[in-house]
């Protein structure tokens, strides 16, 4: 019973991977390209650089900058930087949303498969104490149980291994945030100066 709990254990983590894996790496590849325009562009309301945040304007990249833009050019740095840290702070716990769940299987799988082994260990030994079967009846029992356990180690495995691969992209991604936070304020104090 343990492998199918375990099959659902490797459906859900696949699930996770592969819609986080998709979510971050469409977010890193927008958030280069915003920071590549910003470079080129001395002012935040160039009509290249509001065309491509209006065009993915679910994008935290886009809320950041929305929240710059609502005030005009007279109000001081310190109160848009505020604003921009508020803005950041949340978006950074959507960013890593269903995160535990894959955590939570990694921790999960391998202790599910030990558990099956015991309990097919328990099936094994019990038929020690009928004189009629013999030793391969056993040893094929233990084999079997010794399943479980190579499963939770897989599950457990592949999940921790694209559990840092999105990890190193979620941090790619709040580093972008943060530089674009600060891109936004020097663009904002440069439009200052302008006036």
């Amino acid at each position: 019973g343990t492998l199918y709990l375990m099959a659902v254990l490797l459906l859900v983590a696949l699930v996770v991977i592969i819609e986080r894996g998709w979510y971050l790496l469409n977010l890193q590849r927008f958030g280069s390209q915003i920071i590549e325009r910003l470079k080129d562009s001395a002012v935040l309301k160039s009509d290249a650089l509001m065309q491509l945040f209006g065009s993915q304007p679910e994008m935290p990249h886009a809320r950041l900058y929305d929240s710059c833009q609502i005030f005009d050019r007279v109000h001081p740095t310190e109160k848009i930087e505020g604003f921009l840290e508020e803005s950041f702070m949340h978006e950074v716990p959507r960013l890593d949303r269903s995160l535990w769940v894959l955590d939570t299987i990694i921790t999960l799988a391998p202790l599910l498969g030990l558990f099956g082994t015991i309990v097919g260990m328990f099936q094994a030994f019990s038929v020690l104490g009928d004189v009629q079967n013999n030793q391969t009846a056993i040893t094929g029992g233990i084999a079997e149980a010794l399943i479980a356990t190579a499963c939770g180690l897989f599950i457990a495995m592949l999940g921790l291994m694209f559990f840092n691969w999105l990890n190193s992209r979620l941090r790619i991604v709040i580093h972008q945030l943060e530089t674009l936070k600060i891109m936004l304020v020097n663009r904002h104090d440069q439009g200052l100066g302008a006036i």
